[in-house]
């Protein structure tokens, strides 16, 4: 009686598996036909680039700030440290 169990319990966990296995066969190759259709019929779209010119018409800064900028990094590192680069958030 209990061999019976046992083989019975064997069995269904041998077709849960398989089962399991067979579903996620075909959620992968769906997916990856999902894949291939998209990139085949929706190609990716051009992203338009900002020129240099417009980058850093935004992105300049006066003499005056500058020098205001330079001036608190020398005081607050005791001559130490310097800007290499000044940007606008």
């Amino acid at each position: 009686m209990i061999t019976n169990d046992i083989y019975g319990a064997l069995q269904l966990l041998v077709v849960g598996m398989v089962t399991v296995f067979l579903v996620l066969l075909i959620v992968i190759y769906l997916g990856k036909s999902l894949i291939w259709a998209v990139n085949k019929w929706a190609p990716e779209e051009a992203v338009a680039k900002k020129t240099a010119s417009v980058a850093k018409a935004i992105g300049t800064i006066d003499a005056n700030t500058k020098a205001i900028i330079d001036a608190t990094i020398s005081q607050i590192t005791g001559g130490k440290g310097r800007a290499n680069k000044i940007t606008k958030l």
